[in-house]
């Protein structure tokens, strides 16, 4: 990607996992929605099922377990600092909706696939029956 800033914001076009055993899932379905910004050191990402079930029961802090579970399980939220080298973002998480991230750097192979979109790559779980790679391709928004 040389030199070309992925500064701004971008909107999701898609998310996939390809499992080393050939399976392809889409983790939210294909139906996603949600953005990617960088900005000045900062990056913050937000990735949403589309749509979202409405609780069942209760509100923000009374609901039933299950209906806190199931909205866990549709969103992703994470916020920290990034690092781009040209070929590579580091994300280095201070805040996510998954505890387990808080603190490390993830890392994202980015490849420019047209002058408005980009895809981000990331290796998970190697080594391990989950093995897998990550493929998010998203779009520059619109001023």
């Amino acid at each position: 990607m040389k030199n070309e800033s992925i500064e701004g914001r971008w909107n999701i076009v898609s998310w996939r996992q390809e499992y080393d055993d050939g399976r392809k899932v889409y983790p939210f379905g294909e139906q996603i929605e949600g953005f990617i910004e960088y900005g000045r050191g900062n990056m913050f990402c937000v990735l949403s099922k589309k749509p979202r079930r409405a609780f069942t029961t209760g509100g923000q802090w009374d609901a039933a377990d299950s209906d806190k579970a199931a909205a866990y399980n549709e969103y992703l939220t994470y916020a920290g600092r990034y690092e781009f080298d040209g070929e590579t973002v580091s994300h280095l998480i201070d805040l996510c909706i998954f505890p387990t991230w808080q603190g490390s750097v993830q890392r994202r192979k980015v490849t420019r696939t047209g002058p408005d979109e980009m895809t981000l790559v990331a290796r998970i779980e190697d080594g391990t029956p989950e093995a897998r790679t990550a493929v998010l391709a998203w779009r520059r928004a619109s001023a």
